[in-house]
């Protein structure tokens, strides 16, 4: 049996405010979008999640060691976001999610919002992306509250699909027990680091918490930034061998 212990730092009053859920996914957009809101807010760790299940691993930033798993947090912005900078195993999924939502409850967060890239081998040439709402966003809440959240934030309603992980148990445990936890989903490349899909989470986390104003505008540039090194990629998959290849003419 997995077992997940929590360790304080701090006391933070989050009560009535949002926790963001961040595990890394497709495209990294979930620790992308994260990583960019804790720099931005200045949020402060306040704990930390440990199990024998995580991999035995310190991450030093600041040459602080830190716990793969954690919570940063503001009082000011009544926001959390829970972070792991591991690809938690099937196995741990569902208590990781179980243990947060508890968490959360305790300290009377009113929703918890997970973000996920949306697999989409289309958009793996940043040039394709257009001005009319590519990549676009959708939303899927747990229960008619998180649902109407969505609908007045004005972000389309995944219909049909499947959602894995931290965030599918997430969500069917706020079902079960009517909490209000709303899943955002972009379309992002599988295979590269997609920026700009994070971009787009974040304005859309904008639309759902209006207390915050997220300056989006270095993940747009750091997508043109992959753009250029794609472009040159190809371009240099498409120049022809300049070496005679007499191997050629071996069998004519």
């Amino acid at each position: 049996m997995v077992t997940i212990e929590i360790k304080k730092f701090k006391d933070m009053d989050l009560s009535s405010g949002t926790i963001i859920e961040g595990s890394p996914g497709v495209g990294l957009v979930s620790t992308i979008a994260a990583t960019y809101l804790i720099d931005y807010l200045k949020l402060d760790q306040i704990c930390a999640f440990d199990s024998e299940d995580f991999p035995p691993t310190s991450m030093i930033y600041a040459s602080k060691p830190k716990f793969p798993a954690r919570i940063y947090a503001s009082s000011k912005h009544k926001l959390g976001i829970f972070l792991t900078e591991f690809t938690p195993p099937p196995l741990i999924h569902r208590p990781i999610a179980k243990t947060l939502l508890s968490w959360c409850k305790e300290q009377k967060v009113r929703r918890v919002i997970s973000t996920e890239g949306l697999p989409s081998p289309s958009k793996c040439a940043p040039s394709e992306y257009q001005d009319d709402g590519n990549p676009q966003v959708f939303g899927v809440g747990s229960n008619n509250t998180a649902r109407k959240e969505i609908t007045k934030a004005k972000i389309p309603s995944l219909k049909t699909g499947m959602i894995y992980g931290v965030s599918g148990v997430l969500l069917n445990e706020g079902r079960w027990g009517n909490y209000p936890i709303i899943t955002l989903l972009a379309e992002a490349c599988p295979e590269l680091p997609d920026a700009l899909a994070a971009a787009r989470i974040l304005e859309a986390l904008d639309k759902l918490i209006p207390e915050i104003q997220i300056d989006t505008k270095p993940l747009y540039e750091e997508s043109k930034k992959i753009e250029e090194y794609l472009k040159n990629l190809r371009k240099q998959a498409e120049i022809p061998p300049t070496e005679p290849q007499p191997y050629k003419d071996m069998y004519r």
